[in-house]
């Protein structure tokens, strides 16, 4: 099992992490799915999607041989919980954000243009990942993350995966309220678009570091991949409909 070895467009985070963390973001490339008009091609690890079973199966194996263990995935409800992840850990658990401890316990989410949140402390010894679309922001899924981690905030480091960019993540008047009615700096992440339908275009990265920011990290790396933008490398929800996700994966060595 070695990150060398994996198909070229997967991204290994670049970010101060201690050696003993490994972190890992799939692309869509490297798997056996297709379905209509290639909507799942090739790397859907996603069995909430209409793709056949066996190919998920199939692309779960291919993933799991660059891992340590099989991925804790989580049913995610774009909530904001985030649990702590073990060996008894099943995959009907409710969360959308997974933290561990233990060596060898592979913390996971699926994305196909939410934020992916990559977080470990700078002494190796805890690690996350969070399931960040505009409803977990807004509702405090990173801050949540962070307390329960039980380290302190300035010994984070963070990492922002891909995800869709401001010039194609369009929400409406009630996110743009949702955020800036929580803290004003929020506006700095939104750019009218359509002001007779009062839309909005959100930089969810920006608004991701702010979050982080509040919470005392101030070591962020990453952010600005979109995945709107690139439909080769990447899955994208907005732009294709339904479609298979990505995974973000965290681990302790």
């Amino acid at each position: 099992m070695s990150l060398q070895n994996i198909p070229n467009d997967w991204i290994i985070p670049d970010w101060p992490a201690p050696s003993n963390v490994k972190a890992l973001f799939t692309t869509r490339q490297g798997g056996v799915s297709s379905g209509n008009n290639h909507q799942f091609a090739s790397l859907n690890l996603g069995a909430h999607v209409n793709d056949e079973v066996r190919h998920v199966e199939q692309n779960r194996m291919l993933l799991r041989g660059f891992l340590p263990s099989e991925p804790k995935w989580l049913q995610q409800v774009h909530g904001v919980l985030p649990v702590w992840i073990d060996e008894k850990t099943t995959s009907t658990i409710a969360a959308d954000a997974a933290i561990t401890k233990q060596r060898g316990i592979v913390c996971a989410v699926m994305v196909a243009d939410c934020l992916p949140v990559f977080l470990c402390d700078r002494a190796g010894s805890v690690v996350a990942v969070v399931h960040a679309g505009w409803r977990g922001l807004v509702g405090g899924i990173i801050e949540k993350t962070v307390t329960a981690m039980s380290v302190n905030a300035a010994d984070l480091v963070a990492w922002l995966g891909p995800a869709i960019g401001p010039d194609h993540f369009e929400v409406g008047m009630e996110v743009f309220q949702a955020f800036v009615g929580y803290d004003k700096d929020s506006e700095q992440a939104f750019m009218l678009s359509d002001n007779a339908q009062k839309k909005w275009l959100a930089d969810i990265f920006l608004l991701a570091r702010q979050r982080l920011l509040r919470a005392g990290i101030t070591q962020i790396n990453g952010g600005g991949v979109c995945t709107y933008c690139d439909s080769t490398r990447f899955f994208s929800y907005r732009r294709d409909g339904e479609t298979g996700p990505m995974a973000a994966l965290i681990w302790l060595e």
